[in-house]
């Protein structure tokens, strides 16, 4: 039996597990905590700091994997070159994991040596670079910690006011022991889309339906698919993800985001692995959901196509204060009274506000039906509740 050792255990590696364990897998399961949503499904589990070089070592020597899949990007990630020259199997590359877990890597990557198109930027060390790395690219302009996730860290300098505290909040909340942090130029973007991208070892490279998405606080809040994009947007985005995804190396599922503006594409970020606004193809929009493909791409095994298959809207459950001990979750009943719906409840052990605690599905036959089911799928999540 081939074994899994995935590095980062929440809801979109709990997808993964389950996908694994349907092919015969063993998937040991590794997050900072216990009980993580991933470590409720797997084989077996591990708590560490998996930015603790020797306990990863640690753990790659005890377990012995076939295959490392990465899951977040709190991890000691030059780590995954030595398991790769070791023989080790790093999801979709060892390369590709470090590029795209710092976004100074994945930025100079596209910008510079592929030459695509992306917002302008610059990188700031201290509060005096900070500030003039928000007067050279004006304001308002965005702030992000070079490695973070989920939004952490992530905010908009719209005054001079605001340069400070950006500054602060960035270089506070950033992983891996970072400081540094990049200002963005502020796109004035009509939507974002994410671009699921398949790389195969022995095939060619697929892309699903484009997925439109909403952000709060630099997170997801609901998304859809199909989304709302010209042919050729469409078109300019597919050749950006397969050159990127060409120059990291890898198989595997790659969540490819942009900005659509009034004429153009904008290259935004990139995630190797499966991505949180994908989860709107847990409700059958493709022959395939994200973590199916992401599997077999890493097996080796083929796709010949990534066929959609009906609309879908996803809308995230969010927990709106903290719990003391496990959540309870009530509504259920209520929510799952509308058509076509379904949940996924991710099992976490505690919550805090804003924390993601689940997903709202739902689908129907027509592409003109988007909005209505954007509509439905908060509806139904909305009659969570969670105590």
């Amino acid at each position: 039996m081939r074994k899994i050792l995935l590095l980062g255990s929440g809801e979109l590696g709990k997808e993964f597990t389950i996908s694994a364990k349907r092919y015969g897998l063993e998937v040991v399961a590794v997050d900072s905590y216990d009980n993580a949503p991933a470590q409720q499904v797997s084989d077996k589990r591990e708590v560490i700091n998996m930015l603790d070089g020797d306990e990863l070592d640690r753990i790659v020597g005890i377990h012995n994997p076939d295959i490392i899949v990465p899951e977040i990007e709190a991890i000691r990630t030059e780590k995954l070159y030595d398991y790769e020259r070791r023989g080790i199997q790093v999801v979709p590359s060892a390369r590709a994991v470090n590029f795209t877990m710092n976004r100074k890597a994945i930025r100079d990557l596209a910008a510079q040596e592929l030459g695509l198109t992306t917002a302008r930027y610059r990188y700031a060390s201290t509060l005096e670079q900070f500030r003039e790395a928000v007067k050279e690219i004006g304001i308002p302009c965005v702030v992000k910690p070079l490695m973070s996730s989920s939004g952490k860290g992530q905010s908009t300098v719209k005054s001079e006011d605001d340069i400070e505290l950006a500054w602060n909040f960035a270089s506070e909340k950033g992983r891996g022991g970072m400081s540094e942090v990049i200002v963005e130029e502020f796109i004035k973007f009509h939507s974002e889309i994410t671009l699921l991208t398949l790389t195969q070892k022995n095939g060619k490279t697929l892309f699903c339906p484009p997925i439109g998405h909403r952000q709060e606080r630099g997170d997801y809040q609901e998304s859809w698919q199909p989304c709302n994009a010209g042919t050729k947007q469409i078109a300019k985005a597919q050749d950006i993800a397969s050159k990127v995804t060409a120059a990291l190396t890898g198989a595997g599922i790659w969540g490819v985001e942009f900005f659509l503006t009034a004429d153009d594409v904008v290259f935004s970020e990139l995630s190797p692995r499966p991505h949180d606004t994908g989860m709107v193809t847990l409700a059958g929009t493709q022959n395939f959901n994200e973590f199916e493909l992401h599997l077999r791409a890493i097996l080796g095994l083929p796709v010949n196509e990534i066929a959609f298959m009906r609309s879908g809207a996803s809308a995230v459950i969010l927990a709106q204060q903290e719990t003391e001990g496990e959540p309870e979750y009530s509504g259920l009943e209520e929510a799952l009274s509308y058509i076509n719906s379904d949940l996924r409840i991710f099992g976490k052990p505690s919550a805090r506000q804003h924390r993601r605690m689940g997903v709202a599905l739902t689908w129907g036959e027509q592409v003109s039906e988007i909005d209505g089911l954007r509509d439905r799928a908060k509806k139904i999540a909305s009659r969570i509740s969670i105590s």
